[in-house]
């Protein structure tokens, strides 16, 4: 598909497929680096903190290849997001673990994934290691039973903790039925903390508390990273129990996302300390799956959304031949950017590529 094609505002569904293409592609050409760096941290090299192993980016670039693997069926995206897992493993000392529930819980998620990409049951072993390290290093009764966000921090509970700890027992509950571990027990529980603790009558979803010991809730940090935990949780929760009022949930919570941090097309730049690059990838992920859930009449709103906003990124940040975003889809970027900006970007074009196939325009 020539350059003129790829331009096109009349785009298609296959033209939306070549542009995930395009978007996974220019990862490698902006940020490839020698192995055992990988990719580098930000670009233009150098700038950022090269030196950082960005564990949980990691992780999100071996969703973003099971994205490009699960749309194309070539085993050449499969391959790439082994070899991420490897240098994760690699550069992370040999073993799964580190200090922070989160990155790990990251990482199982794509793990589970692989193993459905490959069939290899050693990547389903990872993901319950990694769950069961996580409840018995992080799990605990402070402010609710519920989920630490680190090793050195466990009265600090959050969402972007609780929230994939949810998602995945879920999903690992449906990997080993009949296991003794508690999953729906323990994502109950964390799902009920989240609601009492750290989510709004209006559904929207705050960051954590007791950061600083004091009990408070801190609502200053007012992410879409929170919001895609909190839909794609309540959606694992549905499926699970057919409750499908957790769905009515995510729906709250989906709208007041985009009333609050977003102009209507975008979201806005939620800061350029690196891990913020990642945030709106995440809610385009878990709005995909709250979408799959809704008959046609109610995710036409969603959809036009994810429309609205690949549009406005594909314009601003396509030269004709790479993909280049900044943290403000809304314009030109021509400041160094992470490569957790160009991962977000990367996700939200391949759900754009999913909605088109699955029967959108085109």
């Amino acid at each position: 598909m020539n350059s003129s094609t790829l331009a096109d505002s009349t785009a298609t569904a296959l033209d939306w497929s070549a542009r995930a293409d395009v978007a996974q592609r220019s990862l490698d050409h902006w940020f490839g680096a020698a192995w055992p760096q990988y990719l580098e941290n930000s670009h233009p090299a150098g700038t950022g903190t090269p030196e950082t192993f960005n564990y949980w980016w990691l992780a999100h670039v071996l969703d973003a290849r099971l994205d490009a693997y699960e749309r194309t069926g070539d085993v050449g995206w499969r391959d790439q997001a082994e070899e991420t897992y490897r240098n994760i493993v690699e550069r992370n000392d040999g073993q799964l673990f580190n200090d922070y529930f989160d990155d790990m819980l990251w990482f199982a998620l794509a793990i589970v994934r692989l193993h459905h990409a490959t069939g290899r049951t050693s990547y389903l072993d990872d993901a319950l290691a990694i769950w069961d390290h996580v409840v018995a290093e992080g799990w605990n009764d402070t402010g609710g039973e519920s989920l630490a966000w680190r090793k050195q921090s466990l009265a600090y509970k959050n969402t972007p903790a609780n929230g994939p700890f949810v998602i995945l027992s879920l999903r690992l509950e449906r990997e080993t039925p009949g296991g003794t571990r508690g999953f729906r027990r323990y994502a109950t529980t964390a799902l009920a903390w989240l609601e009492s603790t750290l989510v709004g009558p209006d559904g929207f979803v705050e960051d954590g508390v007791n950061r600083e010991g004091d009990g408070r809730v801190d609502t200053q940090w007012r992410f879409t990273y929170n919001q895609g935990l909190y839909i794609g949780a309540a959606v694992e929760y549905a499926r699970t129990t057919g409750d499908r009022s957790w769905l009515d949930k995510a729906v709250r919570t989906a709208r007041v996302a985009i009333d609050e941090l977003s102009d209507g097309s975008v979201f806005r730049d939620e800061g350029d300390g690196g891990d913020e690059g990642l945030f709106k990838g995440v809610y385009y992920r878990y709005l995909a799956e709250l979408t799959a859930e809704l008959p046609e009449a109610e995710r036409a709103e969603f959809d036009d959304f994810v429309r609205r906003g690949t549009d406005l990124l594909w314009r601003t940040a396509f030269d004709g031949e790479w993909l280049r975003p900044g943290n403000d889809w809304s314009r030109e970027a021509d400041e160094s950017i992470p490569y957790s900006t160009q991962v977000s970007a990367i996700m939200a074009i391949e759900q754009r590529a999913r909605l088109e196939e699955r029967g959108g325009r085109g």
